[in-house]
C-alpha cells in the first residue's frame, strides 16, 4: 500500500497551503491505516483539529464526504480507463477545484455551486 507520507499527509499539506484552518474544524476519514498513523494524528492535532472517524463498517457516519466520493467516482473515474498516475492527479485536481467547487450545482446547497454558497455566507458575515 501507499505510505502516510504519499497519501494523507501529502493531501493535508496541500489543503493547509490552499485554505485557512479555522477553529472548530473537524477532519473526517474512514478507518484507513494512513489516517490512524501516529504521524498523521500528531500533525492534525498540532493544528487543533478534531478527528472524526467512521465506525467500523459504517459509511453513513459522514454522508457529506461519502456523497462527494460517490460523485467523484461516477462523474470522473468510471469513465476513464487506464490513465497514468500523473494524469489522474491532474484530472482529480481539475474535478475538485474547477468542476465540483465552481461549476457543479448541489441540491443540498439549494442548487448553488460551493463557490456561490461560500461567497453568499461571507457577505452575511460582513453585514453582521
Amino acid at each position: 500500500g501507499m505510505s502516510t507520507e504519499e497519501t494523507s499527509l501529502a493531501a493535508w499539506k496541500m489543503a493547509v497551503k490552499n485554505r485557512k484552518i479555522i477553529d472548530g474544524l473537524i477532519f473526517h476519514s474512514d478507518r484507513g491505516v494512513q489516517y490512524a498513523s501516529k504521524k498523521f494524528v500528531n500533525t492534525i492535532e498540532f493544528y487543533g483539529v478534531t478527528r472524526s472517524m467512521s465506525r467500523r463498517g459504517n459509511c453513513w457516519d459522514n454522508a457529506v464526504a461519502e456523497s462527494f466520493f460517490k460523485s467523484l467516482k461516477t462523474e470522473l473515474i468510471y469513465g476513464n480507463k487506464l490513465i497514468t498516475k500523473e494524469k489522474m492527479k491532474l484530472e482529480i485536481f481539475e474535478y475538485i477545484e474547477v468542476w465540483y467547487n465552481k461549476k457543479r450545482r448541489h441540491s443540498s446547497l439549494n442548487y448553488k455551486t460551493i463557490e456561490e454558497f461560500n461567497n453568499q455566507n461571507k457577505m452575511y458575515k460582513n453585514v453582521a
